[in-house]
């Protein structure tokens, strides 16, 4: 994939410009962004870096963050762990940035922590992901299995009546721990996993694994990939395999979805954001989007949203403590919320968040049609014993 990066630094330095002539203080706050430019991720990264573009835009616009501008610091993690310490290196050490607001994989994400913890940088960790990892710097807005899995399996054994369940993951922390949470909820309720199976974060042979999956005839799968190229190289291999069982993926994001084409056609999926969510924030964060980047618009999605919404709660919080000062940071993102394309989103749940799920199915020409809508879906018991 062609990188965006000199396309982003040239847009950010335009920014930071502009709003220095309308006489913000010199010295802009800098957020940093790491996201995989590269790797995996690459598929949905241009929809990140597009939702962090336009957040740092709109808040230069309206007077910056305690009237300093905002400057945008991307480094590419390359999808990895060991990407992923580099770039927080880079962004903690050598750019000095005041904020990271990061969407990763959690091999990633668990590789920057120390980095983090050390340099007392605050993070808002904006993917979803299999939850309980905590961090006395970190906020985390996606969701969390409570959050997600529910609406999957609900819907497959009480519409579709599936009792027999197939997992299928990457074998990494988000894929293991997904799949942890899906076989406990299946079986508690009153289900049965008869197959589960895994490949390493890189692969894309999964011949073997369903040739497993045709034989024990399960009533459905999902799976919990590391997203990206595993979701595209499995859906791709059960269409060829003429495998028509229900298919919920938990890992999918809208993007990729709509990249697929027909191979995603009838897949399931469980999302706090879709485009199609009908309110004045999402079409006004959809119209913003479009005006600002034309024909070159990456799909919005579930990964991205979270993205541009971190960047207001990070300028509430510094507001409301009145100060970048990182300790006062975190302390207020646990009290401040925003109203989102997604809707209210207030981080203090255990530094998680309360969501709206919706179940979606995705339509031959990508679009998603949505199913069923749970409101203020609570994320549990995640990291009781930080403040």
């Amino acid at each position: 994939m062609k990188s965006t990066y000199p396309l982003i630094r040239i847009a950010v330095l335009a920014a930071s410009a502009l709003v220095a002539t309308q006489g913000h203080a010199a010295e802009p706050i800098k957020i940093g962004v790491a996201v995989g430019l590269s790797g995996a991720n690459s598929v949905v990264a241009p929809a990140v870096v597009q939702s962090s573009e336009l957040a740092v835009e709109q808040i230069n616009a309206a007077g910056g963050i305690l009237g300093r501008p905002v400057q945008l610091e991307i480094v590419d993690d390359a999808s990895g762990a060991i990407g992923a310490q580099k770039a927080f290196d880079t962004l903690v050490l050598e750019k000095k940035v005041n904020a990271i607001i990061a969407m990763e994989s959690s091999a990633a994400r668990n590789a920057a922590l120390p980095v983090i913890s050390r340099g007392r940088v605050p993070y808002i960790y904006t993917s979803f992901y299999e939850g309980r990892s905590c961090n006395k710097w970190m906020y985390v807005n996606g969701w969390v299995p409570e959050q997600q899995v529910a609406p999957v399996v609900d819907y497959f054994s009480q519409k579709l009546g599936a009792k027999n369940y197939f997992l299928v993951g990457s074998d990494y922390a988000f894929g293991r721990g997904m799949l942890k949470f899906t076989k406990a909820y299946i079986e508690q309720h009153g289900g049965k996993v008869i197959g589960e199976e895994y490949l390493p974060m890189d692969g894309s042979d999964w011949t073997a694994i369903i040739s497993k999956i045709r034989s024990t005839q399960p009533d459905a799968l999902i799976s919990a990939t590391a997203g990206g190229a595993p979701n595209v190289s499995l859906a791709k291999q059960l269409k060829a395999a003429a495998l028509t069982l229900p298919y919920g993926n938990l890992a999918i994001d809208e993007g990729t979805g709509k990249t697929m084409g027909d191979v995603a056609s009838g897949m399931y999926m469980s999302a706090s954001y879709l485009t199609s969510i009908d309110t004045p924030e999402n079409k006004k964060f959809l119209s913003d989007l479009g005006q600002k980047f034309g024909g070159n618009l990456s799909t919005p999605n579930e990964l991205s949203e979270p993205q541009y919404e971190a960047f207001f709660l990070y300028k509430a919080a510094v507001e409301k403590a009145n100060s970048i000062d990182s300790a006062a940071v975190v302390e207020a993102l646990n009290d401040v919320s925003i109203v989102g394309p997604r809707g209210v989103v207030q981080m203090n749940a255990s530094r998680h968040t309360p969501l709206a799920m919706r179940l979606g199915q995705i339509q031959s020409d990508g679009s998603i049609r949505i199913l069923e809508t749970q409101e203020g879906v609570s994320p549990g018991i995640q990291c009781p014993n930080l403040k």
